[in-house]
């Protein structure tokens, strides 16, 4: 009965939208508007209606019923106007990505977003608005409320929504089908896809720190559950739990908590995630944020890693320009401004460059990302600046620019014709810092992939070949 609605226009469609399309171009013309070039063709409308039951039945009834960004998506695209049509499913996205992130929790979510300044002023739900789009998949995927998948199919749209929507001025073409695809896309991934176990677990852990006391028996048997986490959702995991330790209203009940659990986890963390947390000490010491920088050091206390404490503050700094410049990579008009902040990080890392170990891995898989372009153009004032730092990687550094595309951000950059053509020129860059010969071996593996660079971690072969290089990849 719930689709009876639909099938008129779906049976239809053809005749009730081209009398639909005389109307409007009447209307225009009598306003001695433009009448040319405004609409879709009436046959590649037709077959959105045609494919629109089968997606948009996935969506339970209660959701579909509070979605208002799919019936001016459907309203859009019975108008001709798919580029308004694409602005309208992409603010459906993130609408639905802002109400899984407000059920969960928030300050562990924030936490795995955001870095720097900016994270201070995030709390509640309420600030959810002043993520941008990137920052919000970004740290959705980080905590695993979408898929690996769904991140890189998310980037493409968001990439078409900014450069062949209403949201930017273009003269881009998008068919019927096309639009279809992502539709079905957005409902899979994000509008109608269930948390996964995992996810729903972390999410009661995290809420039962923060309100029960978690007594030693309960830490082990929580601690069989780590067990089962992969180095990803290890990493996600503890930088929640640093987040809340560290937080300056976090009660002494957590605290303690905490201190039974960081242990059970610790071992399976990433390295550079275990340095990430010594810059943030580092960070709260140059703020004199007193309270904040005294439990940072405790919480690496209590695994008795201390030793992830950097030198100085220098770390700090390349960490801030890094992701100034970052911030500004992934605005749309980057453009006009990313010149200036390459420009500031080139002068913080020094001639020759000098990066801490501390901030090797983070520095070298950021400035892989700047170089690749955002897919859609060179940033001609930075490009040089990126060449220079790129050709002075030492023979670690360049192993970890090779190995760059194992990084969710770069694997679903590749997606982009352009994006696969500068990571073909950084290898070339690097060639000659490279002295592993299982890492040369690899490059030319890469060189000589024939399926989409995107791919690359899928291949059989290459899978062979970072398993045997991951000392490399720390």
């Amino acid at each position: 009965m719930e689709n009876q609605g639909l099938q008129p226009i779906q049976q239809n469609s053809q005749i009730q939208l081209n009398v639909f399309e005389e109307q409007l171009i009447v209307l225009l013309g009598n306003h001695s508007l433009p009448t040319t070039g405004i609409f879709v063709g009436v046959p590649e409308r037709h077959k959105v209606f045609k494919n629109l039951t089968e997606p948009i039945e996935l969506i339970n009834v209660g959701e579909r019923s509070q979605s208002i960004y799919l019936s001016k998506f459907i309203a859009a695209v019975a108008s001709g106007l798919f580029d308004a049509a694409l602005n309208y499913l992409w603010d459906e996205t993130i609408n639905q990505i802002r109400k899984r992130v407000s059920q969960y929790d928030l300050e562990y979510f924030y936490d795995n977003a955001v870095n720097g300044e900016k994270r201070k002023k995030l709390k509640g739900e309420d600030d959810l608005v002043k993520l941008d789009d990137y920052e919000l998949i970004k740290g959705a995927r980080e905590i695993e409320l979408i898929s690996g998948m769904g991140f890189k199919h998310l980037e493409f749209i968001n990439y078409m929504r900014n450069w062949a929507s209403a949201a930017h001025p273009n003269q881009n073409d998008i068919t019927g089908l096309q639009l279809v695809s992502w539709l079905e896309t957005c409902i899979k991934e994000v509008i109608s896809l269930p948390l996964s176990n995992v996810v729903t677990r972390i999410k009661q852990l995290l809420a039962n720190i923060k309100t029960t006391t978690v007594s030693a028996t309960e830490a082990q048997e929580i601690g069989l559950f780590f067990t089962g986490l992969n180095q990803d959702q290890c990493n996600s995991l503890v930088s929640g739990l640093f987040g809340i330790y560290t937080a300056a209203d976090t009660d002494n009940k957590t605290l303690q908590n905490i201190n039974k659990l960081l242990p059970l986890v610790w071992t399976r963390v990433d390295e550079s995630v275990k340095y990430s947390f010594g810059l943030k000490y580092s960070y709260h010491a140059a703020n004199n944020n007193q309270k904040e920088k005294t439990l940072a050091r405790n919480f690496l206390q209590i695994v008795n890693a201390e030793s992830y404490l950097p030198d100085d503050l220098r770390s700090l700094e390349i960490k801030d320009a890094v992701d100034d410049l970052l911030a500004v990579h992934r605005n749309r008009n980057n453009f006009y401004h990313e010149g200036a902040f390459a420009k500031q990080l080139n002068r913080i890392v020094g001639t020759p460059p000098k990066v801490p170990k501390s901030f090797e891995k983070r520095y070298v898989i950021s400035l892989v990302e700047v170089f690749l372009t955002n897919g859609n153009g060179v940033t001609w004032e930075a490009e040089p600046i990126y060449k220079n730092l790129l050709s002075n990687l030492d023979s670690h550094q360049g192993n970890i620019a090779v190995l760059s595309f194992t990084n969710d951000q770069i694997s679903s950059k590749l997606q982009f014709q352009l994006c696969k053509k500068k990571f073909l020129e950084m290898l070339e860059i690097v060639k000659p810092s490279i002295t592993s010969p299982p890492v040369k071996e690899l490059i030319t593996k890469v060189e000589t992939f024939k399926a989409g660079f995107d791919k690359l971690g899928d291949d059989k072969s290459i899978k062979t070949s970072l398993d045997n290089l991951r000392v490399l990849l720390s």
